[in-house]
């Protein structure tokens, strides 16, 4: 869980709280972390936002949603760290900026979501500015957007950012998963082994730092979502979906075609 009572120096030109904080799994590892809401959420107005546009069967499935989510005081927060950036982005730019200069960041990795994902043109563009202004900070991150990557990361990235493309998307299609490095949540060890994945478990960095572009992630141990993921992978029930997806739009391509004869 995020730490909400963590602060920071009171100065004039410093925020009086950390926007980065750690979780359990990553303090052990002294890794930061942001994070964002997980998927769509109500906001504290009534509105629904979607955080993770390309979530596809990883959405039934996310821990963050079902896990963390029991406790009010995390959905709080990651509540509030999703309406600063999104409706007051100067702002939380400045502030993300001045805090990566800290020495306490010097040398370290920050991870970019340990849930939610880069769900804007605009807000992937903000963090590569503040990743190219702190190059004494080293970042990661899982995605599932795809598409936002290839066109505004891999042209130009910034050397001190690693990510590792995630399944369980609606753009699964478009990695290369023969040569592009990415993620797949197996529903243990040895089936990730089997499947010619190496590992994670270790280390959360071994996600980026693998001699292997297959990473694999045994499935957090919750029994009604081991239940229903089963023998599956994130990626093995998102080719299900989008092969019924594919199919419903060829039935109703042949509808259109018969009206049309």
């Amino acid at each position: 869980m995020n730490n909400a009572t963590d602060t920071i120096e009171t100065t004039k030109s410093r925020p009086r709280k950390w926007l980065l904080t750690q979780n359990s799994q990553l303090r052990r590892e002294g890794i930061f972390n942001w994070t964002l809401p997980a998927f769509a959420v109500k906001l504290p107005d009534g509105t629904n936002f979607n955080v993770c546009p390309q979530a596809g069967a990883c959405a039934a499935l996310c821990y963050a949603r079902v896990g963390a989510y029991r406790f009010k005081n995390v959905r709080a927060a990651h509540i509030r760290n999703l309406l600063l950036c999104r409706d007051s982005p100067k702002e939380w730019e400045d502030r993300m900026t001045e805090e990566l200069s800290h020495k306490r960041y010097k040398g370290k990795w920050v991870r970019l979501h340990d849930a939610g994902d880069f769900f804007s043109d605009d807000y992937l563009s903000a963090w590569l500015r503040i990743i190219k202004d702190s190059p004494d900070v080293r970042f990661y991150c899982y995605t599932k957007e795809i598409s936002r990557f290839k066109r505004l990361v891999e042209p130009t990235n910034p050397e001190n950012f690693l990510w590792c493309y995630s399944l369980g998307g609606r753009e699964d299609y478009l990695i290369n998963r023969e040569r592009e490095r990415h993620a797949d949540v197996f529903p243990d060890v040895g089936a990730l082994t089997a499947a010619g994945y190496s590992d994670q478990t270790e280390s959360d960095l071994l996600s980026v730092l693998s001699e292997s572009p297959l990473v694999g992630i045994p499935a957090n141990d919750i029994p009604h979502l081991k239940r229903r993921q089963g023998s599956e992978t994130f990626g093995s029930l998102q080719e299900g979906l989008d092969a019924k997806l594919a199919e419903k739009r060829n039935r109703a391509a042949g509808r259109s075609l018969r009206l049309a004869s």
